[in-house]
């Protein structure tokens, strides 16, 4: 929670989405949405989205979502989550070592 910035911004275009979530999100209701990510975070791995620190969730390999980082002053500004199939085969993605 220490990395987000008090006025991130959490972007996601639909097929990242449950059926009636908001497409887009404010301050602590991004840092409420993280924590309930986390359960999922077993599949998740750090990686390059396009050149921007992101990260990808890839269940038995197959790309479901990445969420690309924008960051601003040390902190993260702003997270675009994607889901979308062509969105996620136009990227370029190179997953990084663990740490």
């Amino acid at each position: 929670m220490a990395v987000l910035d008090p006025e991130v911004v959490l972007r996601a275009d639909a097929a990242a989405l449950r059926a009636g979530a908001p497409r887009e999100l404010r301050g602590a209701a991004v840092g409420r949405g993280v924590l309930a990510a986390a359960r999922g975070a077993g599949f998740a791995r750090l990686a390059l989205l396009d050149g921007r620190p992101g990260l990808i969730v890839a269940p038995r390999g197959r790309l479901r979502f990445a969420l690309a980082f924008e960051v601003a002053n040390g902190r993260v500004s702003a997270i675009d989550v994607i889901g979308d199939p062509a969105r996620l085969a136009a990227l370029a993605v190179a997953v990084l070592p663990d740490p």
